[in-house]
């Protein structure tokens, strides 16, 4: 067992509050369309995409789809599939796509890539935590809540080895030397 300690990032009313900021910009830009469908990439992007769509003040329909390509490293595994498909039929719909944390960027456009194929008739990304510092593609996002240079990090979904996505806070994950 590795040893860690986890250092607060950001703290829960900081989150709530820019969750709510965040559904405000969302809500004006697609109150006025139709047939709009809320993905979720699972499983950390689950606590975002259910607090994010409370603050809605327009119908949307909810689906997710699960992708591998993490392991129990910190690391990416380099090769994706998926786990579990979307359900819904999102042909000629408005999909906004929500994530928790995009680093590298490959996976997420996989992801945007494999939905375009489904042929919506809009596709926006909203994210929780974007690290640019790791980007190796580009990747169009369209809402980002927090913009974090470094660190591996948990809470509010986000997980080391499926422990620590029950957090109400983000926290830095230290490991000791």
């Amino acid at each position: 067992m590795i040893d860690y300690k986890l250092k607060l990032i950001i703290n829960e009313n900081s989150i709530k509050n820019r969750v709510k900021e965040i559904a405000k910009k969302i809500s004006d830009e697609y109150k006025a369309l139709d047939n709009v469908i809320v993905i979720g990439i699972l499983k950390g992007a689950f606590i975002f995409l259910a607090d994010l769509i409370r603050h809605f003040d327009f119908p949307v329909q909810v689906d997710f789809i699960r992708i591998a390509s993490y392991g129990s490293s910190t690391e990416t595994s380099g090769t994706i599939k998926i786990t579990k498909d979307v359900e819904l039929n999102i042909e000629g719909k408005n999909v906004l796509l929500v994530e928790d944390i995009v680093d590298t960027g490959l996976s997420l456009e996989w992801v945007i890539n494999y939905l375009k194929s489904k042929n919506p008739a809009s596709l926006k990304v909203c994210v929780f935590i974007d690290k640019k510092e790791r980007r190796e593609c580009e990747v169009q996002i369209d809402y980002t809540a927090y913009v974090i240079e470094q660190g591996f990090l948990v809470g509010y979904g986000l997980d080391y080895s499926e422990n620590h996505r029950q957090l109400n806070g983000v926290y830095e994950v230290i490991f000791d030397e």
